[in-house]
Formats: structure tokens, sequence, C-alpha cells
């Protein structure tokens, strides 16, 4: 009986655990629109090519530091639930597995986010979720056309592995 509330309480912790990583991980996906709003708002008071190109930089290194705050957050609490004495083996091989998944989503990012300034974008930011990719670009001149969200989707389709229907692409002016 001591064993089935044992295993009973490991399996709330890491539905617990699970909750705050998916909170996280929703948190940071929401705060780029949150950060383009402010960026557009600043963006119409400064009104100068130079100020608005510099809050631009800031906006995608502030998404990226949010991005990885979170995820830093969210690798420590599994790797407390991994080194755990109390928790059962199937607790800490979830915990393992969802760390080498954060780790390979943030790989993936880098490598989507490199591939996009190498198509000739000035700048993106990638945030993979569980089942969607959000991608925020600098617009170009003109704006994004369908060849260039076209471009992007078929980057985050190669190195992400999910389906165009999965990506958001929004543009960062």
């Amino acid at each position: 009986m001591k064993k089935i509330k044992k295993r009973g309480a490991i399996y709330g912790v890491i539905a617990l655990l699970l909750c705050v990583a998916v909170y996280l991980n929703w948190s940071y996906v929401d705060a780029p629109e949150e950060l383009l709003a402010a960026e557009q708002a600043g963006l119409e008071s400064t009104g100068t090519g130079a100020a608005a190109e510099g809050e631009s930089e800031d906006y995608f290194a502030s998404s990226r530091l949010t991005r990885e705050q979170a995820r830093d957050e969210a690798v420590s609490t599994l790797k407390e639930l991994s080194e755990s004495e109390t928790a059962d083996q199937t607790a800490k091989d979830e915990a393992a597995a969802q760390i080498s998944a954060l780790a390979e989503d943030s790989v993936a990012e880098a490598s989507i986010e490199s591939l996009i300034r190498a198509k000739g974008y000035e700048d993106a930011v990638v945030m993979i979720g569980e089942n969607s990719v959000n991608v925020v670009v600098a617009a170009p001149d003109g704006g994004l056309q369908a060849t260039d969200v076209t471009v992007i989707k078929d980057i985050v389709v190669a190195e992400a592995g999910v389906t165009a229907g999965q990506i958001k692409i929004v543009e960062a002016e």
C-alpha cells in the first residue's frame, strides 16, 4: 500500500513539473507578441530609422533571452527530479527524456534562426512548442511576401519536422 502511495506521489510530482514546464513554455511563446506590441509602440514614438533598428535588435535579443530563461528554469526543475533520490526510475527516465527534448528544441531553434538569416533576412527568433513553431522575422523592405513565407516554412519543416500548418510566422516591424 505504501508503495502505491509513493508511486502516486511521484506521478503527482511529475504531473506538476510537466504543468510547470507547459506553463513556462506557454509564457515564453506568448512573450514575443507582447514584446512585438511593446516594440511597435516604441517605434511609433521614436520616428528615426537608427533608433528603430536598435529597438528591433533589442526585441530579438530580449526574445532569445526570455526563451532561454524559461527553458533554463524548466531544465533545472527536471534535473532536480532526475537527480532526486526519492523519485523512481520511471520518473527519472521521463525527466531525462524531457531534458533531451528541450535540448533538441534549443538546437533546432538556433539552426532555424541561422538558416533564416542565411537566406538574407536581417534577424529571426524561433520558439518551438509542443505542437507548434512560432517564427518572428525582421520585416524586409516591402514586408513579408508569399515567397518569403514559403522559404521560411520550408526551413522550419525541414529542421523541426513539423507540418506547415503548425508554423506561425509573424513579421516584426
